[in-house]
């Protein structure tokens, strides 16, 4: 999963909870698909961390100052 792209993991994750709220898997394959879900959650919150101290380090070196503010949905 390290090499996927944040689009990719995105895409799968929501089809992942599409399945789950779908609420027609049985518990087994639901326990897997969550599990996964968690792991792609977890891969696409690095993914935003890594980008947010990219763009943290180049404002800095430009003088600006860098503010970020979470987003509801």
């Amino acid at each position: 999963m390290a090499k996927q792209s944040f689009e990719d993991a995105l895409k799968k994750l929501e089809s992942i909870v599409e399945a789950l709220e779908s609420g027609d898997l049985p518990l087994e394959e639901a326990v897997k698909k969550y599990e996964e879900g968690m792991q792609l959650s977890k891969h696409c919150h690095k993914l935003l961390e890594d980008a947010e101290n990219v763009l943290t380090k180049v404002m800095n070196d430009k003088g600006e100052e860098a503010t970020f503010e979470a987003v509801d949905e």
